[in-house]
């Protein structure tokens, strides 16, 4: 797996009943879903690493990963 430091957010959705795992430096639309935490954890894994291996094969810009101390100076 391709260690990198982005940000993968966990909630339950009560309207789709499931985990949704959002990936914020991706957005708008960059979601996957699990039903379990666990489950949506390794698919937001699967699905971040498959974002950032066809990033570089493009020779796009990888996304600047937000940090605690960036998300607080936004407070």
């Amino acid at each position: 797996m391709i260690k990198y430091r982005y940000t993968i957010l966990i909630q339950w959705s009560e309207e789709d009943n499931c985990f949704v795992a959002s990936l914020p430096e991706w957005e708008p639309f960059c979601h996957t879903y699990g039903d379990t935490y666990e489950e949506a954890l390794t698919n937001a894994q699967e699905v971040l690493e498959l974002l950032i291996e066809s990033s570089q094969e493009e020779g796009k810009a990888l996304p600047e990963p937000q940090t605690f101390a960036k998300l607080l100076q936004l407070v």
